[in-house]
């Protein structure tokens, strides 16, 4: 007697189907934690995350959370993403970009560089390291995997808290200050970034 068929699924169309269903859990969430409420994932930006963590699987340990960093968003939005892939649930933080990036200060990435001593926020697909302590305190080593941020180890680009990230400091000035490239992020939002990425994830940063 003959068994039942086997249904092959490429990895192409499990990313779109995955997409499907989790740009509908993520493009818009509330998270009351959050100057204005209300927070989501651009379905583009979404996608090319996706399309990152599938062209750098072989690189990252682990698939279950990724992180996303929509810099097309002032900084005074929570534009830094903490997205499950098994149930689409999403978290907001705060995060800033580097002063390269945004020279005059205005709040919002002008541009990105990947050059030694630009100061400048890169685009790119990301592998989170090890965890260490350092002069931020305790920060995240991160490894560029594209062409656009492959200085990122060179550059010392890490996650860590700054106290220059904080909805004090949005309400006070209406935006952030700035990093040296670093993904610096708010104290209060720390913990959960480093418990939940750890090592061998994926962040994914650009703009729409």
């Amino acid at each position: 007697m003959r068994g039942k068929p086997v249904l092959y699924v490429s990895r192409r169309a499990f990313l779109g189907t995955a997409l499907s269903g989790l740009a509908v859990a993520a493009v818009r969430r509330t998270d009351a934690g959050t100057p204005g409420g209300e927070t989501g994932i651009a379905p583009r930006l979404l996608r090319r995350a996706l399309d990152a963590l599938e062209r750098h699987r072989d690189r990252l340990e682990h698939r279950d959370v990724i992180g996303i960093a929509d810099f097309s968003l002032p900084s005074r939005a929570p534009r830094f993403y903490l997205l499950a892939l098994g149930d689409g649930s999403l978290s907001s933080h705060l995060v800033a970009h580097g002063r390269g990036s945004d020279p005059t200060h205005s709040g919002w990435l002008e541009h990105f560089s990947n050059e030694l001593r630009s100061n400048a926020t890169s685009a790119g697909a990301y592998r989170t390291g090890d965890p260490y302590v350092g002069s931020h305190g305790h920060s995240l080593h991160l490894e560029g995997l594209d062409p656009t941020n492959s200085n990122a180890a060179s550059r010392a680009i890490v996650v860590h808290g700054a106290w220059y990230v904080s909805r004090r400091m949005v309400l006070y000035r209406g935006m952030l200050g700035r990093s040296e490239g670093c993904f610096a992020v708010a104290d209060s939002s720390l913990a959960e970034l480093l418990t939940r990425l750890g090592q061998g994830r994926l962040i994914y940063a650009d703009k729409t």
